[in-house]
């Protein structure tokens, strides 16, 4: 009989595995809230609608992280294209926050500003709907999954792979961006969308409508570790290693490569285009910058660093990459690009299996040595009838030569 699927998904992660997912939502969903509105900012303990935001916002690159690992890491699939993704959920989502605007604009009219100062007279066709927040959030869905399904179908028929699929990825991603840099595209060009005001009726920089878009990242994060260590650790994610593996031979005893990697191609953007959805609203603003190439490649450092292959070594990346950001943009920024290339760099000549990698290694050295396998005891000759007799013969005979 066929085990059920909740079974499934709670014995593809072993115990440790949620009790750190429990604690983790326990942090999260309700230390940080508590932390952030019923402390007050005299307390030491408090935090800042600054923290919050931050935290919020890597809580965002971390999905992309994890999305981008179940590609890289479980599919060896390299795609420096990811940020496009990222962008799209962001821009899907951000149409529906500028005509929350409503007559509050600079302009006091009915379509955003930028269309106002640009002479336009009415909203495109593709902005049809965009006032609806649950057309919004189908758009998020789609807009990234039909965009990777249909790259994906011709580049994985084609059998596209390697470095040259990396550098179509990056491709695309770029004349993306300078396509949304333009102004007739409906899209804000250069400055993109922002002035955000509400969601649903609620003010976008209440301290609650702060705290449930942070949850709201914390808990796509949990379900992105979830159903991704579901996806890996089936039979599906097996047959996903064996393509990584061995393509060739996958083909041989009868597989589609085709089919498992469009589908975790698809999902995988997806994943961002949610994580951009949530990202645009805590930090209030999407311009096609989003969508450079040097985003995409940080994405992959993220997985790098944490240690691709290992879904929570993605989350460990992404969180050390930006934390190390935040702190350099503040300090020294003209430093970062420097030490971001450098850390790149130290992680692929000494750390190939990143952060997750070493600490396996030190784990390994801290644990007791095995206990030897005891030698098996000599037979007593004794126990068998003319042995020694025979033992004695073979040796005299050896000694005689």
């Amino acid at each position: 009989m066929r085990t059920p699927f909740t079974i499934r998904l709670i014995q593809s992660t072993p115990r440790s595995g949620w009790l750190a997912i429990a604690l983790f939502a326990a942090v999260t969903l309700a230390g940080v809230p508590l932390a952030h509105l019923v402390l007050p900012e005299s307390n030491p303990l408090h935090l800042s609608a600054y923290t919050v935001s931050l935290l919020g916002k890597i809580l965002c690159y971390m999905v992309v992280a994890v999305a981008m690992d179940l590609i890289w890491g479980y599919a060896g699939i390299l795609s420096l294209g990811h940020g496009l993704f990222f962008a799209l959920g962001g821009y899907a989502f951000g149409m529906y926050l500028m005509r929350q605007i409503g007559r509050d604009g600079s302009y006091g009219a009915d379509i955003p500003d930028f269309m106002v100062f640009l002479d336009w007279k009415e909203l495109p066709w593709y902005w049809a709907g965009s006032d609806a927040f649950l057309w919004a959030l189908f758009l998020v869905v789609a807009v990234p999954g039909i965009v990777a399904f249909v790259f994906g179908w011709f580049a994985f028929r084609s059998r596209i792979k390697g470095v040259y699929f990396s550098i179509i990825t990056q491709a695309l991603t770029y004349a993306a961006m300078l396509l949304f840099f333009r102004n007739e595209t409906g899209f804000g060009g250069n400055n993109g969308f922002t002035d955000f005001k509400r969601i649903l009726g609620h003010s976008i920089t209440s301290p609650e409508m702060r705290v449930t878009l942070f949850a709201l990242s914390a808990a796509l994060l949990i379900a992105c570790l979830v159903l991704g260590r579901y996806l890996v650790t089936s039979r599906f994610g097996r047959v996903l290693a064996a393509i990584r593996d061995a393509e060739s031979r996958v083909m041989f005893i009868g597989y589609n490569p085709l089919h498992y990697k469009l589908f975790m191609w698809t999902l995988s953007a997806v994943l961002c285009g949610l994580a951009g959805a949530l990202y645009v609203p805590q930090v209030g603003i999407i311009n096609p910058s989003e969508m450079s190439p040097a985003n995409s490649i940080e994405i992959a450092v993220w997985v790098a660093v944490g240690g691709r292959g290992t879904l929570v070594g993605a989350v460990l990346g992404a969180g050390i990459v930006n934390l190390a950001k935040s702190f350099f943009t503040v300090t020294v920024p003209e430093y970062w690009p420097f030490f971001l290339g450098f850390l790149f760099i130290a992680v692929t000549l000494y750390l190939p299996d990143g952060v997750v990698g070493l600490w396996r290694k030190l784990r390994a050295r801290r644990a007791p040595p095995a206990a030897p396998v005891a030698a098996a005891a000599p037979r007593r000759t004794a126990d068998r009838p003319g042995k020694s007799r025979d033992d004695a013969a073979t040796t005299a005979k050896g000694a005689t030569a």
